[in-house]
């Protein structure tokens, strides 16, 4: 017996099983029959680094791997071998690429014709095995009953004498059973018997069936009718299956899968004659896919951006009004969070006349929501709240359905108008907004909830402090958790940054800037420049309370240069704010006041006077403390009086404060 024979048996003895079964082969009694148990997908790795001489694979062939071979160390060994000489990978040194989609993966001929083998001893139930094969890893007892073109006795039969051959299992009992195949490799052995013309033909009846007598499964798995409609031939139907998965795996927040499904449609799409229908399929399918790819990306991902940009392409040939809406908003928030302000104005001003023109109440709600948001970057801060009460006055819970994003605009609009009206002074109605949106918020979805923290915390950072460091450090980690498990990309690093600032508060800094360092870096990472000031003013906050303030000067330095090719302004005057305060914590005073008196200036110019108020206070400090007291009173006090509420913040109790020690 040669070697290879030999180390084929135990492969053989697997796929029997049965004591009572007799195999095709002579017995060997000097072997010693060992049942081989599954191994772990970390073990699979090890195994498969081994076969490949220490050069990784990429995670989809990996991935692969395992779902074809059930954790059978052989198999893994026979189709990785299969893979690594196939012709598909490319050695690239340390680890092999794949260029291209990842063709379906051949099973080892050695294994495929010992299943056969077996097959073809079973040769009246082996039609059965073909319709199980064809239908799924696993199908139903009355699946299987409405697609096999048998008397039912007959197919009982067929799958009772597979189940005692062990290439199926049941669980249940008929006609509420179900059936699975001993293994992937099995189903692929039995659906390769398959001519192509059969082939065809049963998936078509699947899906017929399906449709007709299963429609439950239709409407809850539609990817799975998309697969079988494939098979069939039946692309336009498939497409419309794949449509409808990736829109179910968006409402349910899956994101990934929900791109994954939606690509799908695209590939199959790509090769059919153009025309209106064609064209009409490729709109929707972009359109889905730029609102996943938002999520999974990030706002800023050039993916996205070309899929909103060839939509839009497709609206403008197939003249779809209703549909540019929902590209333009997509396109916004391409432009907006790339910190390309000017053309993010463009857009929020194209949803404006579309609503108009069309005397649409939606796209005049979503005109005024986008244009209140620009607004609120480019520091027009006095023209944003009009813009959103408007917004917030036209919307409709119906309108929902309608946003491309998983953003919900009502929400967005409120955190929007929270920090707005934070910045311009009227505190109470702030948190008041603030607190409606992170209650709609917590109702929507995962992301939202992750999104409504964030929003939060914006304004949380500056109205709470490092006071309230501990509350939204738990906050933080929510956001960090929800996000990782369902794959936010952006949200995730915007966690980090938030959890690192809370941190350095708490004074484990040595814990905490890492973390913002890193969420920055991913963030960058993902084309974003939207907020990047921001959170490089939050860094420098985050070094100046670990006396690091040369750090935390860098950090402002590149804040500005990043403001000035962006023009994000609605958190300049703090940005210089802070920079007066690391600056006085050095001891350059006439620095630290030049610094403060340009915060003073910002926000008197953009009517912001809750940054207006912060600046005074750390002047008025700056001037007692130089024993300018009359001076220091006369610029705080006018400024203190204009409020009329939130007088149990932070910032304007600490104004209280020193306003009546200036007065003593």
């Amino acid at each position: 017996m040669t070697i290879e024979r030999a180390q084929r048996l135990p492969v053989l003895m697997l796929l029997t099983a049965r004591p009572e079964f007799t195999p095709p082969w002579p017995a060997y009694p000097h072997l010693t029959h060992i049942a081989l148990g599954r191994i772990a997908e970390d073990e699979g790795t090890s195994l498969i680094a081994q076969i490949t001489g220490g050069k990784a694979l990429p995670s989809e062939v990996l991935q692969e791997i395992f779902a074809r071979t059930d954790g059978i160390p052989l198999f893994i060994e026979e189709l990785t071998k299969a893979v690594v000489e196939s012709g598909v990978l490319t050695d690239a040194g340390d680890r092999y690429t794949v260029a291209a989609p990842l063709p379906a993966l051949v099973i080892p001929t050695s294994l495929n014709a010992s299943l056969l083998a077996r097959l073809d001893r079973m040769a009246p139930v082996r039609e059965v095995a073909q319709v199980g094969a064809a239908l799924g890893r696993q199908f139903s007892h009355a699946l299987i009953s409405a697609v096999a073109p048998m008397p039912q006795l007959q197919l009982d039969d067929a799958l009772a004498q597979l189940q005692r051959a062990e290439l199926i299992y049941r669980r249940g009992t008929p006609p509420d059973a179900v059936y699975t195949f001993k293994h992937a490799l099995v189903q692929d052995a039995a659906y390769g018997t398959l001519l192509r013309a059969r082939r065809q033909q049963l998936h078509g009846r699947i899906a017929t069936t399906l449709e007709q007598q299963f429609p439950e499964i239709a409407e809850t798995q539609p990817e799975r009718l998309a697969r079988h409609c494939v098979e069939a031939g039946l692309i336009e139907k498939a497409v419309g299956y794949y449509l409808k998965a990736g829109q179910q795996a968006v409402a349910r927040g899956t994101m990934t899968e929900a791109v994954a499904q939606l690509r799908k449609g695209l590939d199959i799409l790509a090769g059919r004659p153009d025309g209106a229908v064609r064209q009409q399929q490729e709109l929707d399918l972009q359109i889905a896919l730029g609102h996943a790819l938002d999520v999974t990306k990030g706002l800023a991902a050039f993916e996205a951006g070309e899929a909103y940009a060839r939509a839009r392409q497709l609206c403008e040939q197939l003249d779809r009004p209703a549909q540019l809406g929902l590209v333009l908003y997509g396109q916004f928030l391409f432009r907006i969070v790339r910190g390309e302000l000017e053309q993010a104005e463009h857009h929020a001003e194209e949803m404006r006349h579309l609503g108009e023109t069309r005397n649409d109440v939606m796209w005049k709600c979503f005109g005024s929501q986008l244009n209140g948001n620009i607004c609120f970057y480019l520091g027009k801060l006095t023209d944003v709240r009009a813009h959103l009460v408007n917004a917030l006055s036209l919307w409709d819970p119906t309108h929902r359905a309608f946003a491309p994003t998983a953003e919900d605009p009502s929400v967005g609009a409120r955190f929007h108008l929270f920090r707005t009206l934070l910045c311009l002074g009227h505190l109470d109605e702030a948190r008041l907004r603030r607190d409606e949106a992170l209650t709609e918020a917590e109702r929507l979805s995962p992301f939202m909830r992750a999104f409504a923290l964030r929003q939060a915390w914006y304004g949380n950072f500056a109205v709470e402090g490092p006071q309230a460091a501990q509350t939204m450090l738990a906050s933080a980690k929510e956001v960090v958790a929800i996000s990782d498990e369902h794959g936010f990309r952006d949200s995730l690093a915007i966690g980090n940054i938030m959890r690192g600032w809370c941190l350095c508060a708490l004074g484990q800094a040595a814990e905490g800037i890492p973390l913002l360092i890193q969420g920055l870096t991913v963030c960058r990472a993902g084309g974003r420049s939207s907020m990047i000031p921001f959170f490089l003013t939050v860094l420098a906050d985050a070094y100046g309370m670990a006396a690091q303030p040369q750090e935390g000067l860098g950090q402002l330095a590149e804040a500005a240069k990043l403001l000035e090719t962006t023009h994000e302004r609605w958190a300049d005057a703090e940005m210089r704010r802070l920079r007066g305060t690391i600056l006085l914590s050095m001891h350059e005073h006439a620095a630290a006041e030049n610094s403060y008196h340009r915060a003073l200036e910002v926000a008197q110019r953009q009517s912001a006077k809750f940054w207006e108020l912060r600046a005074a206070v750390d002047l008025a400090r700056l001037w007692r403390d130089q024993g300018k007291r009359a001076e220091a009173r006369d610029l705080l006090s006018p400024i203190y009086s204009w409020f009329t509420g939130g007088f149990d913040t932070l910032d304007l109790r600490r104004a209280k404060v020193l306003l009546d020690e200036l007065a003593s």
